[in-house]
């Protein structure tokens, strides 16, 4: 039966164990949420015993650690090492998984100080990225036990990003760069088509082509709108994020 070691320094506490009892130290400190010291365990067991089960096992483990610890990129960059050495592992859709969900709790952990701004209104790379290696896993892994839940963040960072375009063409219409306007606005509808922002997106379409004088463009655009139901105020209350709570509370 294993037994944990007391605690100390995992460079002293870990110099005469086997892989295996390496492993089960590490996991011991894991399960109990000391995950900086689990971290020191499985750096060492890695570093110590570089092939096997325990090692490709704690590499995994280790990136979730650093994703607990609210670390996103040493989780990603772990991940990451562990996706290109062990393509053919069957964990390997694990690993996508803490990917996408260190991308993701990383900005979380920025809009936590900053409560009162919109996540659509920053920089939109990380959720970009975190889109993609979930993407990544419901492509490879689509009967994975993680693709479900990969699935709905998919849905809710894709809200996001074409809220942030939303925002831009927001922008451009307002400083009377219609062109430019109208090319986000269709890049929405054309990326993000099933988006709570495609009809408002037509709106600015709509508004652009009229300050140009484009009657034609103006009245397609009108139409397009009114076939998908116009935009009613609570549908415009929604799209502003005024009639639903913030998007990152939905996983709490």
């Amino acid at each position: 039966m294993f037994t944990p070691l007391p605690t100390g320094d995992a460079s002293d506490i870990s110099k005469n164990l086997s892989a295996e009892e390496l492993y089960h130290q590490a996991k011991t400190e894991l399960d109990s949420g000391s995950y900086a010291t689990a971290i020191k365990l499985y750096e060492t067991l890695q570093s110590r015993y570089p092939y096997g089960k325990y090692a490709q096992q704690s590499m995994l483990e280790m990136a979730y650690a650093y994703y607990r610890q609210a670390e996103p990129d040493p989780a990603i960059s772990t991940a990451d090492r562990f996706i290109k050495q062990f393509p053919n592992n069957t964990h390997v859709d694990y690993a996508y998984y803490v990917k996408g969900l260190a991308t993701f709790n990383g900005e979380i952990s920025v809009l936590s100080s900053i409560s009162a701004q919109d996540p659509s209104e920053r920089d939109p790379q990380a959720a970009q990225d975190s889109f993609n290696a979930f993407k990544e896993l419901v492509t490879r892994f689509p009967d994975s036990k993680y693709a479900p839940d990969s699935r709905l963040r998919m849905q809710y960072l894709s809200n996001t990003l074409a809220k942030h375009e939303l925002h831009v063409a927001s922008y451009y219409l307002r400083r009377g760069a219609y062109i430019a306007a109208t090319n986000r606005a269709q890049g929405i509808l054309k990326t993000y088509p099933n988006s709570p922002s495609s009809r408002e997106a037509l709106q600015i379409m709509v508004d652009a082509y009229d300050a140009m004088g484009l009657t034609e463009l103006r009245d397609g655009a009108k139409r397009v709108l009114a076939a998908n139901g116009g935009m009613t105020p609570q549908e415009a209350a929604l799209i502003n994020g005024k009639a639903n709570k913030a998007w990152w509370q939905f996983w709490k």
